[in-house]
């Protein structure tokens, strides 16, 4: 695995930037500009991550491409293929968004989710973006979430066959996909069928933690490595046995120091 974090921490150039991940033990990082960055400074951030042999794993789209407003989605789909084609001259592991919602909220949790309808419109958005764009050295892929499809490695095999792209294919967080207490307490098999039915389509790597709060009412609560339930040494050993060159980028913390807490602990733990 090739660890990096989701937060380009605090830095003044582009070069300090490099310098500062190299430094603290990162192999791989997320772009920290997007498309409608100058050329100059998309150049400057791209020779720093080469000369300091970082892995770019992810340009993130992170937007709402079957968004029910038309304005919303035009600029979501948009930004889709300016992500995308950034990502392709970097020569980046991949492009990642998630599949989209059928509300206000671009990420969000809305019944009209899960219809044949929004399924169709997830499938005719991958297709469009990855035909418009025709990338050669990157993919596009679709992180899960925990209330939009892909809802389980069984649907995001239907969804690579029904988008049928050779540039389509898997972001993997695990961690978006513990949704009930089945998984979580039987994680170790639920990682184990993820990477038996996806491994070959894993680009880049969340990773995180997940805890079982002790509500009478269902709470799984994301949290920084090590304070969850989950084994991460198994996910970093099912990784490793699928590809030891996959980027595995720490994510959803709130400040330089915790990244470099969860960084440390992380370093730790797996001996790197």
């Amino acid at each position: 695995m090739k660890l990096g974090l989701s937060s380009p921490l605090e830095h003044r150039t582009p070069e300090e930037w490099a310098e500062n991940m190299k430094k603290i033990g990162c192999q791989a990082v997320n772009f920290p500009v997007d498309y409608e960055a100058p050329d100059s400074l998309i150049e400057a951030y791209a020779q720093a991550a080469k000369a300091q042999r970082l892995i770019i794993a992810e340009v993130g789209a992170w937007c709402n491409p079957i968004a029910p407003d038309r304005e919303v989605r035009k600029k979501a789909l948009e930004r889709c293929r300016g992500q995308l084609r950034l990502a392709d001259a970097l020569g980046a592991c991949c492009c990642g968004n998630v599949s989209g919602s059928k509300g206000e909220r671009w990420d969000g949790p809305y019944r009209e989710n899960f219809t044949e309808e929004t399924w169709r419109d997830m499938v005719k958005s991958i297709q469009e973006i990855i035909d418009d764009v025709k990338p050669q050295n990157t993919f596009y892929t679709i992180e899960p979430m925990p209330w939009m499809y892909p809802m389980g490695p069984e649907e995001y095999r239907r969804l690579l066959e029904d988008v049928d792209r050779e540039q389509f294919a898997v972001h993997m967080d695990i961690f978006n996909w513990i949704t009930s207490p089945q998984r979580y307490f039987r994680h170790e098999e639920f990682m184990e069928k993820c990477f038996e039915m996806l491994g070959a389509h894993i680009k880049s790597c969340h990773l995180k933690d997940v805890l079982l709060k002790q509500e009478f009412i269902l709470q799984l609560e994301e949290t920084a490595c090590g304070q969850g339930g989950l084994n991460l040494k198994k996910y970093r050993e099912l990784i490793d046995r699928t590809d030891p060159d996959i980027p595995v980028i720490i994510e959803h913390l709130d400040s330089d120091r915790e990244y470099l807490e969860s960084l440390g602990y992380i370093r730790n733990i797996f001996k790197i």
